[in-house]
């Protein structure tokens, strides 16, 4: 695909006047450096960057004629590659200054320089010149220059951007017009597209030879390429995580957000395989692990900078804060000794008894209330932090993600949802082809079972409440109506590999629209994100991958991955790619996800195996 174009940043109001701080910092730096210099020259290089095995050049003009002030001027030209590299500049005594790093600098190339092996950015900044000026000073001025060029190319960004010539393949949602290149199953096929992204959102989706674009749309070219929607993973442990502990089994307080290290490269290696929304959780040794968390696998320093929504304001009323659901799990991973339950009916008897007083500290939430609103005087109850996360499931803002698996363990779930009428995902579910009719019954009856996320390994084993998984269950799921999304439980299947995890359901019978729904729109519905994310369309977020092939080909590679109109992930890059393919630094700060067991064992039920 050729390097032309540029991401979008999300543009809000905070990003503006970020912007604004930016410039407004360099000009201060270059408002310091011109009135400390006095007239001179500048002479210049078309000196050389290696970055990435491309070749990039900057070129600083000689003096110009301009005057300013009194002062002559030199224009300097900087250019600046897909990864912020700047050419080197030196001054008249030949000292060169060492190249200026830009992390902020994405793709933003306008301009050819003369000389240069590829396009890059340039930019002209007049700055008055000594004829004698110290290496530090240049760099000073330079900086300025440079500070104020990130301001103003994150401006430049704000154009709206098209993706042209891709066989675009996406789910719709039901309000979509299915006369418009979709099929029965909700499938909208464009064998010429475009898709057009603007301040992180999706403006247009259709056809390349009918959609009008402006004249300031900056184009990339995908022709040959193929672009479907991020992928949404509604089950990963990546992030080195961290949920309950060992001193009880049930313990609805645990955020696993506190636990997650965003530098983790497990989630570069995420990126690498399209994935672009997560549902991170605790694990299953407990008969409830803590709250999950939904997250953007945005380039961030902190987690808050991961979350699905970027603040509280931006998120639904009906979401709770931080976004996330609750993990719950049955069968052999929760039993152990005391605290912990040694059968599956004391497990089920634990979580009725701790939901019952969720119930009873709701009532007494909601009676103090009520006397405040009669404006009657009321002790205010007792706070409890768990008690509040159960009480966001009864309510069911708070979904409830439940680890099982034997037939039997999944109807022992949907006895509990009908008890205390939480809104329920089943993950895992290796028995659910036994009870598919009746799973397809209850989808029908009960609109707070939200269906399926299943998982699918090609080397099925490690626990015998898992011996009778087939690899059919999709498309037996599917055939009897359960709606039906597919998951990683990384490190269970590599993030890198998701969509083999939808090759695998197709040939074991199941559709590819179902298929590729279940790796997009079906998994965004199960997190309550599919009016965001699972499917490129009108307003939504441009949350996208481009490929080299078919989705389903192991030949197939991801050439890039976009979140909210940015780029986070490109194969040509070398940095990237190396979480793609792997070697050696590509699990730097990576932490396999093992239960949170010393020693290298596993940790159930309060007990460690393995060692």
């Amino acid at each position: 695909m050729p390097d032309v174009g540029s991401t979008g940043i999300a543009s809000n109001h905070l990003f503006g006047r970020w912007v604004v701080a930016v410039q407004h910092a360099g000009l201060l730096v270059l408002a310091l450096f011109v009135g400390a210099i006095a007239e001179g020259k500048l002479f210049g290089e078309a000196a050389r960057a290696d970055r990435d095995g491309l070749e990039v050049a900057g070129l600083v003009a000689g003096p110009g004629d301009d005057i300013w002030q009194g002062r002559r001027l030199a224009w300097l030209e900087v250019g600046v590659d897909l990864d912020g590299a700047v050419g080197v500049v030196v001054n008249d005594a030949g000292h060169r200054v060492n190249p200026v790093e830009l992390s902020r600098l994405k793709e933003q190339r306008s301009q050819k320089v003369s000389g240069s092996a590829r396009e890059v950015d340039c930019i002209k900044v007049a700055v008055p010149l000594p004829s004698m000026m110290r290496t530090s000073e240049i760099a000073a001025g330079l900086i300025g220059v440079l500070v104020w060029m990130t301001g103003n190319l994150a401006i430049a960004q704000d154009k709206p951007t098209a993706i042209m010539h891709a066989r675009l393949i996406t789910p719709i949602t039901p309000t979509t017009n299915l006369s418009e290149n979709a099929n029965k199953a909700g499938v909208r096929t464009i064998q010429d597209s475009v898709l057009l992204l603007q301040h992180g959102k999706i403006l247009a989706v259709g056809d390349a030879q009918t959609v009008q674009l402006a004249t300031d749309v900056v184009i990339i070219d995908a022709k040959g390429k193929t672009l479907i929607p991020g992928l949404v993973d509604s089950h990963s442990h990546v992030g080195g995580i961290g949920g309950a502990d060992g001193s009880g089994s049930i313990q609805p307080d645990v955020r696993v957000l506190d636990s997650i290290n965003p530098s983790d490269s497990g989630f570069n290696r995420a990126r690498s395989g399209g994935l672009t929304t997560i549902n991170i959780m605790p694990g299953s040794g407990h008969l409830l692990s803590g709250q999950t968390i939904y997250v953007k696998l945005r380039k961030a320093t902190t987690i808050e900078g991961m979350y699905f929504y970027p603040d509280q304001a931006t998120a639904p009323k009906t979401m709770p804060w931080p976004p996330g659901g609750i993990k719950m799990a049955n069968g052999t991973n929760s039993l152990g000794a005391a605290p912990f339950p040694g059968t599956r009916g004391k497990s089920a008897a634990l979580v009725r008894e701790r939901y019952i007083k969720a119930q009873e500290y709701q009532n007494k939430w909601a009676k103090y209330r009520e006397k405040v609103g009669k404006g009657e005087n009321a002790d205010v109850p007792d706070r409890d932090i768990g008690l509040d996360a159960l009480v966001e499931c009864l309510e069911g803002t708070r979904i409830v993600h439940f680890h099982t698996h034997r037939a039997d363990d999944i109807m022992t779930v949907i006895r509990l949802q009908k008890e205390f009428g939480f809104r329920l995902v089943l993950h895992h579910t290796s028995e659910a082809w036994k009870v598919a009719d009746e799973l397809a019954q209850i989808a029908k009856d009960e609109p707070k079972f939200m269906g399926c996320s299943i998982i699918l390994v090609d080397s099925p084993g490690g626990k015998l409440e898992a011996a009778n998984m087939r690899m059919d269950t999709g498309a037996m799921l599917e055939k009897a109506g359960v709606p039906t999304s597919i998951h990683t439980d990384d490190w269970i299947n590599d993030s890198r590999f998701f969509r083999r995890c939808g090759a695998l359901a197709i040939r074991y019978g199941m559709s590819r629209d179902a298929a590729l729904r279940a790796l997009t729109i079906d998994g965004a519905k199960m997190l309550d994100l599919a009016d965001s994310v699972g499917s490129l369309e009108v307003g939504k977020d441009a949350d996208f991958v481009i490929l080299d092939g078919d989705p389903f080909s192991v030949y197939t590679k991801v050439e890039q991955t976009w979140i909210d109109g940015a780029k986070v992930f490109d194969l040509s890059n070398e940095a990237d790619r190396l979480f793609a393919t792997g070697g050696f630094g590509a699990g730097r700060d990576q932490e396999p996800y093992l239960c949170c067991a010393p020693n290298g064992g596993f940790s159930f039920g309060g007990k460690v195996w393995g060692n």
